[in-house]
Order: structure tokens, then C-alpha cells, then sequence
């Protein structure tokens, strides 16, 4: 996978939104949850966003809830044509690229396998050769996942030097994702030694805007705004659970980290919570059922006929020795500030509005500098 220089002095910190002003930014999947929630940061900060993905798969999307199009050079497409991304890219004049275009859930990846290999190690191969010959991209943070690591079901927390591997094909895919970027740094860009690549590995993210099936927040709040329980599959297993602003702000951290310094960073780092975020489905929906309140309940549902790990967690110290990023909100922050986002929506609030003031908030509170209103 690549080695790291021997002492690595810290190349991080905080997000610095004056480095982000002006920017040339491409992300790939940008019609998705998490890359929603990347647009708006970018955008806040003055980026000259360029989006590549698919189209958003419901019509409550928090891509549509919170109007993204309106501020985004959306281009459609997707990642398994390699020429319509490549003609995208170039057009785009991108100097920074977070991918996140991905088939995301495990359970359908044993409906859809060839899907999930094609769009996740396919699509992620299609990303890098179409980079090759972007002329001005100076840094590359290819997101895969925390369950990229061949996962021994124990209380461990895994490094980033621990094996690859995958028992279910959307694990698998997303070993071979890191892989396929190790193979494309170690054999194309050490000609172009100005391009940083490094992948990113996250925990289990929450959030406002999330409306994936099968994922626990969203099958709790659609169980609940129809008044009935929602059924859990594996209420023991153990997750690190997180808002998913916390990985969006190790994305940005390492990329500007790697645009200052190219050479100093590893190939990959984890962005997980604490220790407090290693919690049992069970405890998850227990809290979101409380903050959600009017009878909210959950039952078991025993019939599970796919495999799923019990336990995985994350070791991010080295994210905190290279970059400076550390967690930042604990998890009944991160339930809060999710089920707020849902009851807004359900509300019909200004959903722009409260996305950037809940960006806002997290941000003012790692203490980063402030995002000006003039940028938002």
C-alpha cells in the first residue's frame, strides 16, 4: 500500500477557509448524502464547486431539500463511462477532487454485486486514469470505507497498516478500491509528484438528509413519521457512529494538507469517533427514539439471512499526528443535530438555512475560523 517518510511532522490543522476561497473543486457524488452535505462546506467557503454523480435515487433528497443544484456545476453521469467523466474533469479545470460516487450499502450488494464491483473498483479506476491527464489537479482524496479492513470480529481498533479485506462484496469492493488507488500512486503519479493521492476511511456517519433503505437513522425516521416501530436487524452489533460532518472535516483537512504538502502524508487515514461513538445499534436507536419523542419505539427482527460484522471500530491517531483532526461532537450532539434536521424537514423549513447553521456551528466549535456570511 505504500509507505509514509519516517517522521512526519504535522502538515494539517484546522480548515482554513481563505485556502479554499476560489478553489477549483470536482466531486463525484455530489447528488448523494454525504456529498450534499461537502457541497454546502465547499460552497460556504467560496469553492467554485463542480459536481459528477448520478441522479439523487429519492425526490426528498438532501439534494434537492437543500437546493444544491442552485450553487453547483451539476454535470450527471456516471463513473463506469469513463469518457463522459474524463470530458467532465477536464472541464471542471479541477485542482482538488474528493470522490465519493459510490454504490454505498452492503445489503445491496448481495442483490447487486457486479453493480457494486463495477461502480465502486470500476468507477474508482475510471476517476484516477481520467486525473492522469488533468493538468492542473494538485490533490486527490479517494473516499472508500471502515469496512475496507478484513474485519476478525473483535473489539480491535483497526490501523491503517491492518489487512484489507471483505466477507460481503461492498466490503470487498471497497478493498479493492484501495487497491486499485494504491496501485494508480505507486505506478502513474510518482511522475506528476506535485498530485497527492490518499484515501479516506470513515465510521458509521449520521445526518440530516440521509434517506438511503436499510441504513438505521432513515429506517427510524421513516418508521416513526409513520407511527410504527422500527425493526432492527442486529441490535447487539457494535458500530463507530459519527455526524457526518466529522469525516467531511478530515476530507478537507487532508486535502489541504496534501496540497501544501504532497509528499509528507500517508496513503491512507481513518476518520473515526472516539471511543464514546463505539456504540450498540440497540443505544443508537434508543436515542434517536427519545430526542425523536411521540412514542417512538424499535423491535427485533431475528430473520437476518446475510452476514454482518458485530463489532468494528477505528484507530484515527493517525489523522490526529499527521493532521490535527481530532472528533468533535460526541454522539448525543451528533442524534440531536440529526433529528432536528429530519423534523425540519418534515416541517417544511428553510432546509438551506438550517444545513448551513448546523455547518456553522461545527465548525465554529472545532474553533476553525469563521466562515464569513458573505461567502454563504
Amino acid at each position: 500500500m505504500g509507505q509514509r517518510r519516517s517522521s512526519v511532522e504535522k502538515v494539517g490543522g484546522l480548515i482554513d477557509p481563505t485556502f479554499w476561497r476560489g478553489k477549483r473543486v470536482l466531486l463525484t457524488g455530489h447528488t448523494g448524502f454525504k456529498g450534499s452535505w461537502l457541497c454546502h462546506w465547499l460552497s460556504m467557503m467560496g469553492c467554485r464547486v463542480n459536481g459528477f454523480a448520478l441522479d439523487p435515487l429519492v425526490p426528498n433528497s438532501m439534494f434537492a431539500s437543500t437546493s444544491v443544484a442552485d450553487f453547483v456545476n451539476d454535470c450527471r453521469g456516471d463513473v463506469r463511462d469513463l469518457d463522459h467523466l474524463k470530458r467532465c474533469l477536464l472541464a471542471s479545470g479541477a485542482e482538488i477532487i474528493f470522490h465519493l460516487a459510490a454504490q454505498p450499502l452492503v445489503r445491496h450488494s448481495y442483490a447487486a454485486p457486479i453493480e457494486t464491483f463495477a461502480v465502486n473498483v470500476m468507477g474508482t479506476a475510471h476517476l484516477l486514469e481520467a486525473a492522469r491527464s488533468a493538468e492542473g489537479v494538485r490533490a486527490i482524496v479517494v473516499v472508500t470505507s471502515d469496512k475496507c479492513y478484513q474485519n476478525l470480529d473483535t473489539s480491535r481498533r483497526y490501523r491503517e497498516t491492518d489487512p484489507l479485506g471483505g466477507r460481503d462484496p461492498y466490503s470487498a469492493s471497497k478493498a479493492c478500491a484501495e487497491l486499485v488507488t494504491a496501485a494508480y500512486r505507486e505506478s502513474f503519479f510518482p511522475a506528476r509528484p506535485q498530485i497527492a493521492v490518499s484515501t479516506a476511511r470513515a465510521g458509521n456517519v449520521i445526518g440530516g438528509g440521509d434517506w438511503a433503505s436499510e441504513r438505521l437513522v432513515p429506517d427510524c425516521v421513516r418508521a416513526f413519521i409513520s407511527g410504527r416501530p422500527v425493526v432492527l436487524r442486529r441490535p447487539d452489533a457494535v458500530r463507530p457512529w459519527q455526524h457526518v460532518l466529522e469525516p467531511l472535516s478530515g476530507y478537507l483537512q487532508l486535502a489541504q494538507a496534501m496540497w501544501m504538502n504532497p509528499t509528507q502524508l500517508a496513503p491512507s487515514y481513518n476518520f473515526g469517533p472516539s471511543h464514546e461513538g463505539r456504540r450498540k445499534v440497540e443505544e443508537v436507536v434508543q436515542s434517536v427514539a427519545i430526542n425523536w419523542g411521540e412514542g417512538a419505539s424499535w423491535e427485533c427482527d431475528s430473520d437476518n439471512e446475510f452476514y454482518e460484522a458485530s463489532n468494528l471500530d477505528l484507530d484515527s491517531s493517525k489523522a490526529q499526528q499527521d493532521l490535527g483532526w481530532t472528533p468533535n461532537w460526541n454522539l448525543d450532539q451528533a442524534i440531536k443535530a440529526t433529528v432536528e434536521w429530519y423534523r425540519a424537514q418534515q416541517s417544511n423549513g428553510p432546509m438551506v438555512e438550517i444545513t448551513r447553521a448546523q455547518i456553522e456551528a461545527y465548525a465554529g466549535s472545532r474553533k476553525s475560523p469563521k466562515i464569513s456570511a458573505s461567502e454563504c
